[in-house]
C-alpha cells in the first residue's frame, strides 16, 4: 500500500530539486563559475536521491521487519513466527509486510513483494471470497492452502487486512484421490438378444455372443475395471471415476464396436448401457445405474444413459429401434390393466396438448375398451386446440359427443377411486390438463415416444414401448387381451387406424410386423380405408400454405430448413410441410419453424438416417427417432435458426466421432 506520507515526502523532494535547479540558473547570470559549481552539486544530489528511493521501500520493510523482532514474545510469536504464511495486505491487495514463513515457502526465489499485489502471487486469489467463512483455496508452487482474512486496522474501506494462508496440500491430494476412485456402475444390456438368437445356429450363437464378451472384457480391462455377467443378456461393470472420464471423451465408443459384429439374420447386435456415477457408494451408484438402463432403453437402445446427481447424459442412439416382436408384455399389461379398470369407479382418459389424430384415436379406442367392461369412461379433449378436428366431429356426427369432456368438467369427477389413462404422451408439462394428473391418485400411461427426463414416475402402469410406431398400435394390441369379439364398432377402429397412418406416413415409416398385424384387426373390426383416407383431406388454402412453406425452405448440411409466420392452423399445416421437404433428393431431415406467440416452435422429421429426437433435445425439445418437435418462448426467429444449425453441426459433429 502506497504510503501518504511517503508519497508527500517524494513530492517535497522533487520540489526542492527543482526549485535548486532554479536558483543556479539565476545564478547563472551574475557568476558563471559558482553555476557550475552547484550545478556539479545539484547533479550529485539527484543521483543520491534517486538511488536511495530505489531502495528506500526495501529499507522500511527491513525496518517493519526490524520492528518486528523487537516486540514483546507473544507479539513476536503472533506475527514474526507465526506457524503459517501470513500477509499484511491493503484493501485493494498490495502487500504491506509478510513473515519470514512466507517468503521462504511462497516466494523464496522471488524479489522481495514489498507493495506489490498479492495476486502476483496467486493469481486466482478473489480477495472477496477471503473475507468469507470458508475462505478461498488456491495454490502455489504445486502446493494447496486455503486463505482467510482478518481486518486489522484503519477504515472498512481503506484499511489493512492480514491473510493467512493454512496449507492442505495432503488433504487436497487425498480428496483428489477419493474423487478419482469413486465407483462408476455399469448395468450393460444387449437390447436385441432375443432378435439375434432367433433362427441362428447354436455356432452363430455362441459366435456372436463370444465376440461381444470379447468386446465387453476388453472395454472393461482398459479402464481397469470389473466386468459381471448377470444373466445371459446383462452385465454388470465397475469402473474408477479416473478412467469414466477417458470413456466418456471417446463417447461409449464401445456402441459401435458392438454394433460393427457382422450377424448372418442381418440384424445389427446393440448394447444399452447405464451408468450411476458421482456418488460415494456402490448402493447409489447401482441404483442410478438401473435408472439409467431403464432410460436407454425406453429411448429405444443403442446408447448409454449416464446418470449423475444433477440429471442425464446421453452417448449414441445413431440406430434405429428394433421391433419387438414378443407380445408376453402387451399380455401381461392388458391383465393388469384390466384388473385396475374393474376395481375403479370411472375412468378418463386423457392425450397431450393439441391432439392429434394418434393421441385422440388411441384415447377413443382405450374409452370404448373401458366401456366394454361396463365402467363409465370419458375422454378429456380441448375442442379449440386439437389438430384432429376431423376426427372428433366425425364422433359428434355419429352420436358420440357424450364421450367427450373439457378438462373443467373432468375436474369435477375426479375422485379416490378413479383411473386416469394417459396416451401418448409420458410428460407431465405435455399434458392436456396438468391439474387433473396430479388429483389422480392412480394413473396408467400408455406411449411410443422415447423416454425424456422428466418422465411420469408415478404410474401404476407404466407401459412404454418405443418400438412401436404409434400410440393407436399399442392400444389396438391391448384391446385384444381384452373380452369380447365386438369390444370397439367400425368408427373406433377408424379412428385407430387413422392414428397408425398418421404416425407411420401411411405405412411408410417405423412400420414393422406388429404394425401390420393391428392395421389388420383393425380391419376386421370394420375400418374403412376410404373413410380414414377423408380424415387427412385439407383444404385448398391449408395445401396452399403448406407449398409456401416448401417453397421457401433451404438447405443446411443435407437438412432442409423453412420458416413461416403464424397462422390460425398452422401446427397442422407445418408437420406435413416437414414430411413433404423429405421428398427432396439429398434431403435427410426437415425442420419447420413456425412463431407462436412470443416464441418459435419446430416441427421436424427424417427418413430414418438422421436421429431428430436428439437435435431438438439439444434446444429443448424432444419426441421420436424420425418425429420430434420443440418450442422455445421469448426467442426471435433468427435466433431459433442460429440454434437449429448448431445443433444439426453438434449432432453430425459427434456422429463423426462415433463412425
Amino acid at each position: 500500500m502506497k504510503d501518504r506520507k511517503l508519497w508527500l515526502f517524494k513530492i517535497m523532494l522533487g520540489t526542492l530539486l527543482v526549485m535548486s535547479m532554479i536558483f543556479a540558473i539565476l545564478i547563472f547570470h551574475y557568476n558563471p563559475v559558482l553555476f557550475y559549481i552547484e550545478l556539479t552539486l545539484w547533479l550529485i544530489a539527484a543521483v543520491l536521491i534517486i538511488w536511495r528511493f530505489k531502495y528506500f521501500k526495501s529499507e522500511i520493510h527491513a525496518f517493519m521487519l526490524h520492528v518486528g523482532s523487537t516486540l514483546s514474545a507473544a507479539q513476536s510469536d503472533a506475527l514474526l513466527k507465526f506457524p503459517v504464511p501470513l500477509f499484511v495486505i491493503g484493501n485493494n491487495g498490495e502487500i504491506v509486510w509478510y513473515n519470514q514463513l512466507a517468503k521462504e515457502t511462497m516466494f523464496k526465489n522471488r524479489d522481495d513483494l514489498f507493495e506489490q499485489k498479492i495476486q502476483k502471487i496467486f493469481p486466482e486469489i478473489d480477495l472477496r471470497k477471503l473475507n468469507s467463512q470458508g475462505g478461498q483455496r488456491v495454490a502455489n508452487s504445486g502446493r494447496y492452502y486455503t486463505a482467510f482474512s482478518v481486518f486489522a486496522y484503519g477504515r472498512k474501506d481503506k484499511g489493512s487486512y492480514i491473510v493467512y494462508f493454512v496449507e492442505d496440500t495432503e488433504i487436497a491430494r487425498q480428496a483428489q484421490a477419493f474423487h478419482d476412485s469413486r465407483p462408476s456402475v455399469l448395468s450393460i444390456v444387449i437390447d436385441n438378444y432375443e432378435e439375434l438368437m432367433q433362427g441362428a445356429k447354436e455356432s452363430q450363437k455362441a459366435q456372436v455372443l463370444g465376440e461381444i464378451e470379447g468386446i465387453l472384457e476388453k472395454f472393461v480391462s482398459e479402464a481397469e475395471g470389473l466386468l459381471k455377467r448377470m444373466d445371459r443378456n446383462r452385465f454388470v461393470a465397475v469402473i474408477e471415476e479416473r478412467h469414466m472420464l477417458k470413456i466418456i471423451e471417446k463417447r461409449f465408443d464401445v456402441l459401435d464396436k458392438v454394433r460393427s459384429i457382422p450377424c448372418d439374420n442381418n440384424i445389427m447386435p446393440t448394447l444399452s448401457i447405464g451408468i450411476g456415477r458421482g456418488v460415494g457408494s456402490f448402493h447409489e451408484a447401482d441404483k442410478m445405474a438401473s435408472q439409467a438402463l431403464e432410460m436407454a432403453l425406453g429411448r429405444g437402445g443403442d446408447q448409454a444413459a449416464l446418470k449423475t446427481p444433477d440429471g442425464f447424459e446421453f452417448y449414441g442412439g445413431v440406430s434405429k429401434g428394433i421391433e419387438k416382436r414378443n407380445k408376453v408384455k402387451t399380455r401381461i399389461v392388458a391383465a393388469a390393466l384390466k384388473d385396475l379398470i374393474q376395481s375403479s369407479e370411472n375412468v378418463i382418459v386423457m392425450g397431450h396438448k393439441f391432439a392429434d389424430l394418434d393421441c385422440l384415436g388411441s384415447a377413443i379406442g382405450m374409452a370404448k375398451a373401458v366401456k366394454s367392461m361396463g365402467k363409465p369412461c370419458s375422454v378429456v379433449v380441448n375442442t379449440a386446440t386439437n389438430l384432429a378436428a376431423p376426427l372428433y366431429n366425425k364422433f359428434v356426427d355419429a352420436g358420440e359427443a357424450s364421450l367427450f369432456l373439457t378438462a373443467e368438467k373432468a375436474l369435477e369427477r375426479v375422485g379416490r377411486k378413479s383411473l386416469l389413462i394417459i396416451v401418448d404422451t409420458h410428460l407431465p408439462y405435455l399434458l392436456e390438463s396438468r391439474d387433473l394428473y396430479e388429483l389422480s391418485k392412480n394413473v396408467v400411461v400408455i406411449d411410443h415416444h422415447r423416454k425424456m427426463v422428466g418422465h411420469i414416475e408415478n404410474a401404476v402402469i407404466f407401459y412404454h414401448e418405443p418400438y412401436a410406431s404409434s400410440a393407436s398400435e399399442m392400444v389396438s394390441e391391448l384391446l385384444q387381451y381384452f373380452d369380447g369379439d365386438r369390444i370397439i364398432s367400425g368408427i373406433d377402429a377408424e379412428a385407430l387406424l387413422s392414428g397408425i397412418m398418421l404416425d407411420t406416413r401411411n405405412f411408410a415409416m417405423r412400420t414393422g410386423v406388429r404394425t401390420f398385424e393391428a392395421a389388420a384387426y383393425l380391419r376386421r373390426m370394420g375400418a374403412d380405408t376410404i373413410e380414414v383416407k377423408k380424415l387427412f383431406s385439407s383444404s385448398m388454402t391449408a395445401y396452399q400454405k403448406k407449398m409456401q412453406i416448401v417453397s421457401s425452405a433451404r438447405i443446411y448440411d443435407n437438412c432442409a430448413i423453412a420458416e413461416s409466420e403464424m397462422w390460425d392452423d398452422i401446427k397442422l399445416i407445418a408437420p406435413q410441410a416437414a414430411d413433404e421437404l423429405l421428398g427432396i433428393t439429398g434431403v435427410d431431415a426437415s425442420f419447420v419453424m413456425y412463431e407462436y406467440g412470443s416464441g418459435v416452435s419446430f416441427s421436424a422429421r427424417s427418413l430414418g438416417n438422421v436421429n431428430v429426437q436428439i437435435i431438438m433435445e439439444k434446444i429443448g425439445g424432444g419426441g421420436h427417432f424420425t418425429m420430434a418437435g420443440a418450442q422455445l418462448e421469448n426467442i426471435s426467429m433468427e435466433k431459433a435458426e442460429e440454434l437449429l444449425k448448431n445443433a444439426i453441426r453438434e449432432y453430425n459433429e459427434e456422429r463423426n466421432v462415433n463412425s
